[in-house]
C-alpha cells in the first residue's frame, strides 16, 4: 500500500505512482493555465478532479466548466488546456493511467512507465 499526503503549493507536481498509474496535484493562480493547443497525453488517459477552485477545461476545442468536485475525463491523444477564471487558485488532483510523467514531471514517451 502506498499513500501520501497532498500539499498544495504552485505549479504541477507528481506525488504518487506506479507502474500502471500515477497520482499529480496542480495549482493554478487566477488568470493562470496550463496546457494549450499541443498539450496532450499520447499514451495515457487522464482523470482530473477539483479539489477547490474554479476554471474553463478546454478539451478538443470544446470547453467545459470546472468547479469545486468537478471529475472530467480526458482521454489518452485529447489536446486539453486548463484555466483558473476564479478569483482563488485552482486546485486539482489529476490520475494518469498508465503514467504520463517522470518523477520529476517531465512527460514520458507515449506507453512508457
Amino acid at each position: 500500500m502506498k499513500g501520501t499526503t497532498l500539499r498544495f503549493g504552485q505549479g504541477f507536481r507528481v506525488t504518487a505512482g506506479n507502474r500502471r498509474s500515477q497520482a499529480a496535484q496542480m495549482v493554478l493562480a487566477p488568470g493562470e493555465s496550463e496546457g494549450g493547443p499541443d498539450n496532450r497525453h499520447k499514451g495515457s488517459d487522464q482523470w482530473l478532479f477539483v479539489v477547490s477552485g474554479t476554471g474553463t477545461a478546454r478539451v478538443n476545442g470544446a470547453s467545459h466548466p470546472l468547479r469545486t468536485g468537478t471529475l472530467l475525463l480526458i482521454e489518452r491523444g485529447d489536446m486539453h488546456e486548463i484555466r483558473n477564471t476564479g478569483r482563488t487558485p485552482l486546485r486539482t488532483v489529476n490520475f494518469y493511467v498508465p503514467p504520463a510523467y517522470t518523477k520529476s514531471g517531465e512527460p514520458l514517451p507515449r506507453g512508457r512507465s
